[in-house]
């Protein structure tokens, strides 16, 4: 009889050498981790926004910079429910969770208008605020 509650196990070889430098990760800063400023923080909006941190270097490429010299984002709902394999609710949540208007203020999002994502601004983690 079959075990039902063990995930199905898969073989994964071992890495061997320079194997593992071959890959491209997301960074989610320590500080995040580890500092009781970010305690309450859900686990998944810290990655969300290592997520968008990693974002910026694209919009960096695309001189996405606002009048004051601010580098913003495009990020919408549908693609953090892409990348993070969840639905509208827990997307809407976890951006929710970072915004500065309900949540711990580590982004700031402005709307454009209809039908047009909105800009996200990311804001710094070890700003000199949580002195």
């Amino acid at each position: 009889m079959e075990d039902t509650k063990t995930p199905n196990r898969l073989s994964f070889p071992y890495y061997h050498s320079y194997e593992g430098e071959q890959f491209s990760f997301y960074r989610i800063p320590k500080l995040l981790m580890t500092s009781e400023h970010f305690r309450k923080l859900s686990t998944d909006a810290k990655v969300l926004y290592g997520l968008m941190l990693d974002r910026m270097s694209l919009s960096m490429k695309n001189h996405w910079l606002d009048d004051q010299g601010r580098v913003y984002i495009f990020f919408p709902v549908e693609e953090v429910m892409q990348m993070l394999h969840c639905k509208s609710e827990k997307a809407t949540k976890l951006l929710a969770e970072l915004d500065s208007k309900k949540g711990i203020g580590l982004i700031e999002r402005v709307r454009q208008g209809q039908g047009k994502p909105s800009i996200i601004y990311i804001k710094n983690f070890a700003g000199k605020e949580l002195g």
